[in-house]
């Protein structure tokens, strides 16, 4: 199977869950356009988490959907945490640098409190956009 998009997500608030979105245009240097992390944090400018680690949770009980871990690109078919830091990925039109695995999570979130865990610190990964464009569920993703 190839690596493709599942979903894409954005909020207009930082600390909600994403909603899915027909599309997300990216900015060289700042992220998703419109979305509350957007020209954030320099290092963490898009968000992906797979939905093979969504999966995880709904086995633990937990009702989840892409975008609920706040991340900006849903996956499929790529192992997005064995990547290393430096990985140039393609992301339908837009080339993308791995430059972060997992993250800390200052406060326990709700899926947390729920069950006892979180996939998103150990299993999301963060990009730079190294060029424009705009990524849509169904796009291929490749690592070059």
């Amino acid at each position: 199977m190839k690596a493709r998009v599942v979903s894409v997500n954005t909020s207009e608030k930082r600390g909600q869950k994403k909603k899915p979105a027909p599309a997300i245009e990216i900015e060289t240097g700042h992220g998703v356009v419109g979305d509350a992390h957007g020209g954030f944090h320099p290092v963490r400018e898009i968000s992906l988490l797979a939905i093979e680690s969504h999966r995880k949770m709904i086995e633990k009980g937990v009702n989840v959907s892409p975008g609920d871990f706040a991340e900006n690109i849903t996956t499929e078919g790529i192992d997005l945490p064995a990547l290393p830091v430096g990985t140039r990925l393609r992301i339908g039109p837009v080339e993308a640098e791995v430059t972060q695995i997992g993250k800390t999570c200052h406060d326990r979130c709700n899926i947390f409190a729920q069950v006892g865990d979180c996939v998103m610190p150990r299993e999301g990964i963060f990009v730079k956009s190294l060029n424009p464009g705009t990524i849509r569920p169904g796009d291929e993703i490749l690592v070059l």
